[in-house]
């Protein structure tokens, strides 16, 4: 099984919609995945390590997948679409990462 992390640096400025991240771009992609999505879930950054600092990320999601190659065949046809729904929400670059589960 695969996690693929889409990660959202703290940016001062920045912009970042919560509510329509969790309730509309991740159901989206979750719907254009089908069932190569497994599952997903959604963290909102609340702090850093030292008491009132920054998160390092705003936000975060986690989706599960069997295989790499799994993912990029349920996500590469509605690339466009899915990355196109990011600037209804954000204007922060988001970081993605690809990582086998091991527990």
């Amino acid at each position: 099984m695969i996690r693929v992390s889409v990660m959202y640096p703290h940016t001062d400025g920045a912009r970042f919609d919560h509510d329509y991240y969790r309730d509309k771009h991740m159901p989206l992609v979750q719907a254009r995945m089908g069932e190569a999505c497994r599952g997903y879930q959604v963290d909102k950054g609340l702090g850093g390590p030292a008491p009132g600092s920054a998160p390092a990320y705003v936000a975060m999601c986690h989706i599960l997948c069997d295989s790499v190659q799994s993912f990029q065949a349920a996500f590469g046809p509605h690339a466009k679409e899915i990355n196109g729904d990011i600037r209804n929400y954000t204007d922060i670059a988001p970081v993605m990462q690809i990582s086998e589960v091991v527990v």
